[in-house]
């Protein structure tokens, strides 16, 4: 670690852009492992910093697509003079994946160090939202292992029934297009600089469809959203804040067997998407 420590301490890192370098060797030696790249493999490296990572991304694979916003750092990067690595200074959010495929047969792997303010718009950018049944980037991912937040990692893994309402928005987004777990717990001293708070590596499998099959997928990030928009209500309130006349809902708990009382964080991704299509059906009635 201390030869990653000293690189990293005599680069200045920037707070504006949560700039926090992974230098524990173990750490970064498993990001190949879990991520299962080869040399047949493509990687975009999102966020590379000054390529503590990408130093073993450009040994494993065919090629590394690395895109940086700091100028600083790509001027770090460049000195690594990897014959397979193209260096693209633009930020994440606004790159079409798809753009950067040329020449490239098959999906790509993702592995992304974040900055954590970032990481849902990151995620739907990747994955597309729930309602996207045709997004340009999902399509030409593979995989993507993502460092994030320990809190974050728990959130996007959650479960009706995990503690500290961890369950909500983010989990089903994370979900809905991919398999996704917790495959590495990493502490903050694993970082320079240090973080307040430990992360963790999250491994996304894209699915080919949804989690789903239903009829209308509008009408189901509508519920969703609706369900999550304010905790302490009932989702019985819920939905009628969001327009649903009490008759429709009326027909749609009676039909799934709901309680009155439930909450909208108790319903799992299947539940919200029965709910969602026994609401089409009761306005149908």
């Amino acid at each position: 670690m201390n030869d990653y420590l000293q690189r990293a301490k005599f680069f200045r890192t920037k707070k504006r852009l949560g700039q926090n370098f992974l230098i524990n060797p173990d750490v970064i030696e498993s990001i190949g492992e879990l991520a299962g790249i080869d040399k047949n493999d493509t990687v975009l490296e999102i966020g590379p910093g000054i390529g503590f990572v990408t130093e073993l991304l450009v040994k494993k694979s065919k090629k590394v697509i690395a895109v940086e916003l700091d100028e600083d750092a790509i001027a770090v990067l460049k000195k690594l003079g990897a014959e397979n690595l193209q260096i693209i200074h633009q930020d994440i959010l606004k790159t079409d994946i798809s753009d950067l495929r040329d020449g490239i047969n098959g999906k790509i792997k993702v592995v992304a160090n974040i900055p954590y303010y970032i990481t849902s718009p990151i995620i739907a950018h990747l994955l597309g939202e729930i309602d996207e049944m045709e997004n340009k980037n999902r399509n030409c991912i593979d995989s993507v292992i993502l460092m994030v937040q320990e809190e974050v990692a728990k959130r996007m893994t959650a479960t009706p029934d995990s503690e500290n309402k961890a369950w909500g928005l983010l989990s089903i987004l994370s979900q809905f297009w991919a398999d996704c777990e917790i495959v590495k717990f990493v502490g903050r001293r694993s970082f320079y600089p240090a973080p307040k708070v430990n992360s963790a590596l999250v491994k996304l499998v894209i699915r080919e469809k949804p989690l789903l099959d239903l009829s209308d997928y509008k009408h189901f990030r509508r519920v969703v959203k609706a369900a999550f928009s304010q905790r302490r209500k009932t989702l019985k309130n819920c939905l009628l804040q969001a327009s649903y006349t009490k008759e429709v809902i009326k027909s749609a708990y009676d039909k799934l067997h709901l309680p009155d009382d439930i909450r909208g964080e108790k319903l799992s991704i299947q539940q919200l998407g029965e709910l969602s299509e026994a609401l089409i059906d009761a306005n149908k009635g």
